[in-house]
């Protein structure tokens, strides 16, 4: 009972970095062209992500995933890491290594939707359609 709580939750958080992660980079296009003021909550919210990131890391362990979905749940919170590190290097004048903030948005997006769709595995595949009630009638 308390591993298939623990997949829906996972399930759920899963769904919730994947539409984050989007609305992160919707963030960053608002600093790109509505000014840098904007990166500001672009900034806060990649960390706020990356604490729900490492719940759902937490999760999926109590969720019992596999090993595979387990390691990529713990990389996701590293990717975001890894994020801040790039902007250092713009801040010392290397800008092609910041630019790698970017490729690496792009492989947290990518992880993000995989792990999201792989979620779905670990619930029953009809759990969340109801059964047909008395009152419709069966086609014929």
């Amino acid at each position: 009972m308390f591993t298939r709580a623990m997949r829906w939750t996972y399930l759920v958080l899963a769904w919730i970095i994947l539409a984050a992660v989007v609305a992160q980079v919707f963030l960053a296009g608002l600093g790109v062209f509505a000014g840098p003021s904007n990166f500001e909550t672009h900034r806060l919210f990649g960390y706020m992500l990356s604490y729900v990131m490492l719940i759902a890391f937490i999760v999926a362990l109590a969720a019992r995933l596999s090993r595979r979905l387990i390691i990529l749940a713990a990389l996701l919170p590293i990717l975001v890491f890894l994020q801040s590190v790039f902007i250092l290097f713009r801040e010392n004048g290397q800008s092609a290594l910041a630019a790698l903030h970017v490729v690496n948005a792009l492989a947290i997006f990518a992880l993000s939707g995989y792990l999201a769709l792989q979620s779905l595995r670990y619930v029953p595949a009809g759990a969340s359609k109801s059964a047909p009630s008395a009152a419709t009638p069966e086609p014929s």
